[in-house]
Formats: C-alpha cells, sequence, structure tokens
C-alpha cells in the first residue's frame, strides 16, 4: 500500500468525525517519517500502518469497539491492504495483549501474522511519543496521560498500565537504534 493511499484512507475515516483522532495519526505518520533512515526499505511500510494504526476507531468501522482488529479487518477486507501493513495495525501498542483482554487474542492472531519485533517496536515508539494532539511526547507521559483519560479501571487504562514495561522496552530498542 502506498503511503499517500494510506494518507487518504486515514483522512476520510478520521478528519471530520474524531479530528483529535486525526492529529494524533498526522503526529505518529510524521514520527515514522522521522525513522526512515533506520528502517531501510520498510520506511514506507511503518509510514503507511502509522497513517492507518488507528482507524479502527472511526464510528463507520468500529463493529468490535477494539480498534485494532476493526481497523486491521477493514484494512484486510475493504481495502486490499499489504497483509504487513495489516499486521502492524492489529498488533501496534500492545494489540494482542490488549486483544487478549477483550477475549480476541485467539482471533487476532488467528486472522493476522505477528509482525517483525523491529517493525512492531517501531510503530509503538511512535505511538507512544505522540500526544492526542499529534505532538512529540515522552512516552511514560504519553502512558500516564492515557491512564488520566481512560481510568485505571478502564479497559484501555488497565492495558496502558500492564503493557507500559514492555511498551517502554520498545521505545528505547527504537531509541539505541537512532543513537548507533
Amino acid at each position: 500500500m502506498q503511503v499517500e493511499r494510506a494518507r487518504q484512507i486515514a483522512e476520510t475515516l478520521l478528519a471530520d468525525s474524531l479530528p483529535r483522532r486525526w492529529a494524533h495519526t498526522q503526529g505518529v505518520a510524521a514520527a515514522a517519517r522521522r525513522l526512515a533512515p533506520i528502517l531501510g526499505d520498510d520506511a514506507e511500510l511503518l509510514e503507511a500502518a502509522a497513517w492507518l494504526h488507528d482507524i479502527g476507531y472511526a464510528p463507520d468501522i468500529a463493529h468490535l469497539g477494539f480498534h485494532p482488529l476493526d481497523g486491521a479487518r477493514y484494512l484486510r477486507d475493504f481495502e486490499n491492504a499489504d497483509p504487513r501493513v495489516c499486521a502492524l495495525v492489529a498488533y501496534h501498542t500492545g494489540g494482542l495483549q490488549g486483544a487478549r483482554e477483550c477475549g480476541l487474542g485467539d482471533t487476532l492472531g488467528g486472522e493476522f501474522t505477528a509482525p517483525p519485533e523491529f517493525l512492531l517496536d517501531a510503530i509503538t515508539y511512535c505511538d507512544l511519543t505522540t500526544s492526542p494532539d499529534g505532538n512529540e511526547i515522552d512516552a511514560e507521559e504519553r502512558v500516564a496521560d492515557i491512564v488520566r483519560r481512560y481510568g485505571a479501571e478502564h479497559p484501555v487504562g488497565k492495558g496502558a498500565l500492564s503493557s507500559s514495561r514492555s511498551w517502554f522496552a520498545s521505545v528505547r530498542r527504537i531509541e539505541a537504534h537512532l543513537a548507533s
């Protein structure tokens, strides 16, 4: 899937209905572009996935209410997207763990093959270092913001708390690649 097509899909699904989510998405895509020097041939793949990572929140396609799976299914079923893009959307930022907490782990794992760890780290880094408004943010601050907005007892807040160590490890691995 080409980057421009990914951007168009995300804009169509998010810009009007979820403008703050659209701002976040634009920031995540910008973060992906900044990672291009360490991604090599996968730079466009990651940027496309970054544009599309949160489309599952769009009211028109949010059928299960679990945005990674809703977004990945939409891309697979209606956009004939590259399976690697679909996998990055499905698994981004703790997608499999979140799916397990919602009773959808077998579904997600059965429908989408897990992406390579480096690319999963990269999309997690982009997501966690971008604020809801699309600005750069510290990953720890981002997780604290998620818990504040949703609450520690909400599934999203619980997921952020239980996954934060692995998320921070992903961020550190990407930071190490950037520094080398």
